[in-house]
């Protein structure tokens, strides 16, 4: 009756499993593997540091996986697949040690753990160089090195690629302090990417396609990664290809208040000249009338010329300045209307009449042409231009500044002088 009543149910499990869909077949592990499992996940646990993001224990977890499908896939023996899983257990333990080298350190780990369980010499040289065979510099030539170096790249041919590259960037960052921008890292990855092959049989025939798919979408992404940094960095610093809002304004307030402080300059010029030129007429004509009656105080007091004297030089020497400094300045280049064919050089500047006043219509008609066409050679005109307005009102301000400075002195001089003459004559 108890074999009636288990026979449905054994019927139902089968039915059950057929209906599952077929997953790919794994190693077995054996025992000792099963021990170096239990062994790793409880070091990794207690010793293996935060700071690595992706040489954690998932990713030995994921390339005793990888490891377990390939071995299935090159058909290898009991003894070769127990040898191969021990190496993948065993092939990130050096990074409890030291970063760089770890695969040296795991090793040693491996062997020390090994010659603990009783496991032959020979048994542990292999493991050994099986983990030896993933540092950067080594070039695998067993099979069991090809598995293991196959898996444990294995990562280059998931859906979550990217994401694993982010955990070693985040990984480099921390324990390395080496930073990268998104542009860059896109760059290096495609690098690495090109250059990778796999090496096993089983594994070319595993990871192929999904690799060659992921290298093309990578490329595609730094492409895009490029342009995007490209266009922002246009967005940031301009171009003159496509004048923005911004260049405008800064032109349009330069020009603004290069105008703004021509007018001041000139408006200060104009109040010294009035000044200066009333005191001069003054004085003049104080000392020049004979019926005046200044005219017998100078006859008692002959000193007073001198302060008389310091008032007229001051007044005199002020104007003067201050007319130059009000005087209209042109830039131009007597060179130019010799050889109108090199009006496009950067120093001339055909929106500004004492330049382009120097060129016949036809050869202003052909640079005013030029100029349109090429919106680099309009911008280089507009500094231009703004650059010699600046040479203008720093030559106006210098003047004005001399201006004001010789009315200073010369008033102080002139009151010292005075209070001299009068000390004197007391």
């Amino acid at each position: 009756m108890e074999n009636q009543s288990s026979a449905p149910a054994d019927t139902e499990k089968a039915a059950k499993k057929d209906e599952q869909p077929d997953k790919p077949a794994k190693a077995a592990q054996s025992a000792l593997v099963k021990q170096a499992k239990a062994y790793v996940i409880e070091l990794f646990e207690q010793e293996l540091s935060t700071k690595l993001t992706y040489h954690s224990l998932r990713h030995t977890e994921n390339v005793v996986r990888e490891c377990r499908l390939l071995a299935v896939d090159a058909r290898l023996s009991a003894a070769d697949t127990e040898a191969l899983l021990l190496a993948a257990w065993f092939h990130d333990t050096g990074y409890i040690d030291v970063y760089d080298g770890h695969e040296f350190s795991s090793m040693e780990r491996a062997g020390a753990w090994l010659k603990e369980h009783e496991v032959s010499d020979d048994r542990i040289q292999c493991v050994q160089d099986t983990i030896k065979a993933t540092h950067r510099d080594e070039n695998p030539e067993t099979d069991l090195q090809e598995l293991l170096v196959d898996a444990d790249m294995s990562n280059l041919a998931r859906e979550d690629y990217r994401s694993s590259a982010e955990l070693l960037r985040t990984e480099w960052e921390i324990a390395l302090g080496k930073t990268y921008t998104n542009s860059e890292w896109a760059e290096l990855q495609v690098g690495f990417m090109a250059a990778h092959k796999y090496h096993s049989e089983a594994g070319k025939a595993r990871y192929h396609d999904a690799f060659k798919a992921n290298l093309e979408d990578q490329r595609d992404y730094l492409k895009k990664k490029e342009k995007k940094a490209k266009k922002q960095k246009q967005q940031e610093e301009g171009t003159f290809a496509q004048p923005k809002r911004g260049i405008e304004t800064m032109f349009r307030t330069m020009y603004s208040n290069h105008i703004k402080l021509s007018d001041m300059a000139d408006k200060k010029a104009s109040m010294m000249i009035s000044l200066n030129a009333v005191l001069l007429s003054v004085i003049i004509t104080y000392l020049g009338a004979k019926t005046s009656s200044i005219g017998p105080t100078f006859t008692r007091n002959p000193i007073l010329a001198v302060p008389m004297g310091i008032l007229l030089l001051t007044s005199l020497g002020s104007v003067v300045t201050a007319i130059l400094s009000a005087q209209p300045d042109v830039t131009s280049f007597k060179w130019l209307k010799r050889s109108p064919q090199i009006a496009t050089n950067r120093r001339v500047n055909l929106l500004f009449f004492g330049n382009f006043t120097k060129l016949s219509l036809d050869n202003f008609q052909s640079g005013i042409r030029e100029l349109m066409r090429g919106k680099d050679d309009l911008y280089t005109n507009m500094v231009t231009d703004v650059y010699y307005l600046g040479e203008v009102l720093s030559r106006k301000y210098g003047l004005l500044r001399t201006s004001y400075t010789v009315f200073m002195v010369g008033l102080i001089l002139t009151v010292l002088s005075f209070g001299i003459v009068l000390l004197y004559k007391s």
